[in-house]
């Protein structure tokens, strides 16, 4: 799903340079595509556990970032991510053990992201 997300971005942003009339839907996949991209973003030697890597890609491919400026998408990676290593470790347990979402452990990681950026957008006054 995130490679087919990142293609039609790219796809779409390609188009959208020669083109003024962008409808809603178009802009939605153009804003979330930019958020994507910050998502994937990584610095140099610094590797990501996989659960972590699930986590994080999983609020941005379900538009968890879409109301956030882009310029917000990298604090909001790191400070949920050490939420959930501090708050919410079962989630990250989980995924690391299955090797996949299921649904008990989506539903607690929906609650988390939830939770999660409420307080973040107060912090950041983007409530």
């Amino acid at each position: 799903r995130l490679r087919l997300d990142l293609a039609q971005y790219r796809e779409l942003a390609a188009f959208a340079q020669f083109g003024s009339d962008l409808d809603k839907a178009t802009l939605a996949r153009l804003n979330r595509g930019e958020r994507l991209v910050e998502l994937l973003k990584q610095d140099q030697y610094c590797p990501m556990p996989l659960e972590e890597q699930v986590m994080s890609i999983y609020t941005g491919v379900n538009g968890y970032l879409d109301d956030l400026p882009v310029d917000k998408v990298r604090d909001f990676e790191a400070e949920f991510l050490k939420f959930m290593r501090t708050q919410r470790p079962e989630v990250g347990e989980a995924i690391k053990k299955d090797l996949e979402i299921k649904p008990e452990t989506e539903a607690k990681l929906k609650s988390a992201i939830e939770e999660f950026k409420k307080g973040f957008k107060m912090q950041y006054g983007l409530a």
